[in-house]
């Protein structure tokens, strides 16, 4: 999570900026190395600082984040995992349930929350997230979104009134009323390769 956290901030802002963010959270920061552990609180400080930095919301931030890891180019393997759960966004969201145990196999590290989507009928879906780093459901948020434009589905996100899963937990409506309302970007199994 951190190292992904590390390359979004260097990529959509910069090295500079995220020097300064880095400098901000802690003296002797200067990155983080891949499959090393750090203490959460770390994690938080970087996002808090980022979060003044760039004068963005902790939620902003994170939805933005959840957005670069399918979308940014540098982050391909991850779009091709979300890909993985179907041939069109509705199949997909029918596949979040097992993304938490997907995402570990290229981002073992990564504070995944529990996912259960419920089907409430007429292209209405309630996806609760449960556990993970807090915030994390706005990283999610930002995946789904990104993803529902990469398969080309029109969709409208927005905070369930209740959290369906207890204190622990958030829930994110999601309304489709179009599951090919333009066309989707290309996708390959294979890196090189459009179908």
């Amino acid at each position: 999570m951190n190292r992904s956290l590390q390359g979004f901030l260097q990529d959509t802002y910069g090295d500079e900026v995220w020097r300064d963010i880095a400098r901000r959270s802690a003296p002797d920061l200067t990155g983080f190395e891949p499959m090393m552990e750090y203490e959460d609180a770390l994690t938080h400080d970087v996002i808090a600082a980022a979060c003044r930095a760039l004068s963005k919301t902790q939620p902003d931030l994170l939805e933005d984040l959840g957005t670069y890891l399918v979308s940014h180019p540098n982050m391909s393997r991850v779009r091709r995992l979300m890909r993985y759960g179907g041939d069109d966004f509705r199949a997909f969201l029918h596949s979040l349930d097992d993304l938490p145990e997907r995402a570990r196999l290229i981002l073992p590290d990564a504070p995944f929350p529990g996912l259960r989507l419920t089907d409430m009928g007429s292209g209405i879906y309630r996806l609760t997230c449960r556990g993970g780093m807090p915030g994390v459901e706005h990283v999610v948020m930002g995946i789904i979104r990104a993803m529902a434009d990469d398969y080309g589905a029109l969709v409208v996100l927005d905070w369930a009134e209740t959290a369906d899963g207890g204190p622990d937990s958030a829930t994110i409506d999601i309304h489709m009323p179009a599951d090919r309302f333009h066309e989707g970007r290309a996708f390959a199994l294979t890196d090189g390769l459009a179908s």
